[in-house]
């Protein structure tokens, strides 16, 4: 049991262009979405798709892959670890974000 841990691995399409943050540090750091897609047939016979978006973050050589070739419709494979926070928003109010820490990538597609 003890080679269980947090992994996630999902085959997606990039929603919009990964913004890339250059830190004083030195490090990289990608932002993107990715959309998946899940399709059945209803009891009605009609084939119905579930989009679920999922935000992305990548540090390192990973961002820096993902800088230079990855783009807004880009079918990627990325697998991860899942992680979730907090933080104060501009008025106060706590708000809470889950994302994938990406640290493999794969690209898919043409």
């Amino acid at each position: 049991m003890n080679t269980l841990r947090n992994k996630v691995q999902l085959i997606g399409n990039l929603g919009n262009d990964p913004e890339i943050i250059n830190l004083e540090s030195g490090k990289t750091l990608a932002k993107f979405n990715i959309a998946t897609n899940e399709s059945y047939t209803n009891n009605k016979g009609e084939k119905i798709t579930d989009t679920q978006w999922h935000n992305v973050v990548a540090w390192g050589k990973t961002a820096e892959i993902i800088e230079k070739y990855v783009t807004k419709g880009k079918e990627v494979a990325i697998e991860g670890k899942l992680t979730s926070r907090s933080y104060d928003d501009k008025d106060g109010n706590k708000r809470y974000i889950t994302e994938v820490v990406c640290n493999e990538l794969l690209m898919l597609g043409k």
